[in-house]
């Protein structure tokens, strides 16, 4: 059970569930006390230590049963019923049919014909031997959703189809050398049940073993590390795919950061100017004790570059915010080609992967048309409520307008409504200035800059500006 339970941690891991180690121990401790006879007791028990996140509990409700069911019913003995001189005739048989069938009976059909007529249960080399030969340590054998697939294999690998021929020509033996037909009857029924039962648990097996080639694979994912140095626009299709499985484990630590200064900024700093001054009345001596309160969630207001370009940013920053909504007050997304639209309820309304082809697709890329000054235009003329003395405005674009005006008096407006302005932008800075980038205009207006030319420098803006 230790091993399960183990196993079931780094699966939960596997699918981005945040778990760390001290809620690990939190599930091994309610174990401890509770027990696992109680199966719905020690369902809730792993729940409530191992998941945060309300979005985390389906991913916990599927594989809860794949780690913890209640298993498959051993094989039977079918001969426990029969008489000793039906036993004897039923090894007589065996052995007949065996010589007479030699050339047609393989060594897993044997193993098989023991298994049924004996109640053996296959042992874990069997099953390791079997789930070899059917490809189940093939590298592409990774999704569960194909377990009964790799259990079919496995049948016939020992020969099911055949077994059932050889199982009648049993009987029928049986019956003309005149055993019981009641006995015969009974073991028939008892070796159809261990069929069904061997058959369950190569189903299982096949399920189990494809969740712990899942998992391994999500720990031997260290060429990550390399990827997410790799500038955007040299990654490959499958390196994309691989960085977007990624950004779920990337929120998940931001989280865990922005919850951890969440919690200090609860507690609060020292105020010493508003102490000394609170405690002149007691001679300066300090009796009441302030504290500086400081906001602890931005609220955001994100404007989007969606150009040609810009889009594999664009998309891996839509994933990152989209993860870390709930340490957000509240967000509104703009996106802009020639044209600024509001892509808020987008995100809001849609799960990610729709949410994100929405939001590139809304806009239709084009060369050479980008308008960011026109864009800030129409965010003042009809959305300048959602900037305030409370918002954080994030611009994520090269500041290259195709020598359009670039609004750098409107940007300064919205900029002095906002708490801060940062920009994020892919380019080196020895590259602003230059064609039509507009950058050395709208930099000196912006609180913070940040160079996001790859993953890891964009998760690292993200966990500044959660700040």
């Amino acid at each position: 059970m230790e091993d399960r339970i183990t196993k079931f941690i780094a699966a939960l891991r596997a699918e981005g569930v945040r778990v760390s180690v001290a809620e690990s121990q939190d599930a091994w401790e309610a174990i401890t006390h509770l027990g696992v006879r109680d199966r719905e007791a020690f369902r809730m028990s792993l729940r409530a230590t191992l998941i945060k996140d309300f979005d985390a509990i389906p991913t916990f409700e599927d594989l809860f049963p794949q780690y913890f069911s209640l298993g498959t019913p051993p094989l039977m003995d079918p001969q426990s019923g029969l008489s000793e001189e039906e036993q004897q005739m039923l090894q007589e048989m065996l052995q007949q049919m065996l010589q007479d069938m030699m050339e047609q009976i393989k060594g897993d059909l044997q193993k098989l014909l023991d298994w049924l007529l004996n109640g053996q249960t296959p042992s874990q080399e069997d099953l390791e031997q079997l789930a070899d030969q059917a490809g189940l340590n093939q590298p592409n054998a990774r999704s569960p959703q194909r377990a009964q697939q790799y259990a079919r294999r496995m049948q016939q690998m020992l020969g099911w189809e055949q077994m059932q021929e050889l199982l009648e020509m049993l009987w029928e033996q049986l019956a003309e050398q005149g055993m019981d037909p009641d006995s015969i009857e009974q073991m028939k029924e008892q070796v159809a049940q261990n069929m069904d039962r061997l058959e369950d648990q190569l189903s299982e097996y096949a399920g189990e073993k494809l969740r712990d080639n899942r998992v391994e694979d999500a720990q031997r994912h260290k060429p990550v590390n390399d990827l997410m140095n790799r500038s955007f626009g040299s990654l490959s299709q499958p390196e994309m795919d691989q960085l977007r499985d990624e950004v779920r484990r990337l929120a998940a630590r931001l989280r865990t950061r922005a919850a951890l200064r969440q919690k200090r900024g609860k507690q609060g700093k020292l105020d010493a100017k508003t102490t000394l001054r609170a405690n002149l009345r007691y001679s300066g001596v300090p009796f009441e004790i302030h504290f500086k309160q400081r906001r602890l969630k931005p609220k955001l207001v994100v404007i989007l570059d969606v150009s040609t370009s810009m889009r594999p940013v664009a998309e891996f920053f839509l994933r990152l915010i989209y993860e870390l909504q709930d340490q957000v007050q509240k967000t509104r997304s703009f996106a802009f080609v020639d044209h600024l639209e509001d892509v808020t309820d987008d995100l809001l309304t849609h799960r990610i992967d729709e949410a994100v082809i929405t939001v590139l697709t809304r806009l239709p890329a084009g060369h050479y048309n980008t308008d960011l000054g026109g864009s800030l235009r129409q965010l003042e003329a009809r959305h300048l409520d959602a900037v305030d003395s409370r918002t954080t405005v994030i611009v994520l674009g090269d500041g290259r307008n195709n020598f359009n005006d670039p609004g750098v008096e409107t940007f300064g407006r919205i900029g002095r409504r906002a708490r801060k302005l940062i920009w994020l932008n892919p380019e080196y800075p020895a590259q602003w200035g230059t064609g039509d980038s507009d950058m050395p205009a709208y930099a000196p207006l912006c609180s913070e800059l940040y160079q996001v030319r790859n993953l890891a420098q964009l998760t690292d803006a993200i966990d500044h500006i959660l700040v």
